[in-house]
């Protein structure tokens, strides 16, 4: 299978994986405990969801040794522009009257393609197949 299709579809079930705990904390938050504004559920639901997505997919998508506290930076930067906007874009579509889980859907939707690609070619640009695991895997 041609690596990058291979890239693809590793970063589509880890960022599966990682929707559904963004999804189920995002439940949790807002329909079991009731806070009622989008961004108090949504912050904290992200964060558990990055956290799980970066460690994975660092290993086994992209299966880099690139240095760990510069990657995080990178990946914190993207969502430092990320999160404000997604809770904005949230909140205002949330007070326009869509309804909070199409909302949350959609920002999955665009997180998932646009970290996908800022963490291919911004995060481990040239350093991907750099580690263990892919080292292993060329024999």
């Amino acid at each position: 299978m041609n690596r990058n299709l291979w890239q693809a579809l590793k970063f589509t079930l880890f960022s599966i994986s990682a929707g559904v705990i963004q999804v189920a904390s995002f439940a949790l938050l807002h329909d079991v405990l009731g806070l009622e504004s989008y961004w108090m559920s949504h912050i904290p639901s992200l964060v558990l969801s990055v956290l799980w997505n970066f460690t994975f997919n660092r290993r086994y998508t992209f299966r880099s040794d690139a240095n760990l506290p510069r990657s995080m930076a990178l990946v914190a930067l993207f969502y430092l522009v990320f999160t404000p906007a997604s809770a904005w874009w949230g909140t205002a579509l949330e007070n326009a009257g869509v309804h909070t889980w199409l909302v949350e859907v959609m920002n999955l939707l665009i997180n998932f393609v646009t970290e996908f690609l800022y963490q291919r070619f911004v995060v481990y640009r040239g350093q991907i197949d750099t580690n263990d695991v892919a080292r292993k895997a060329q024999g």
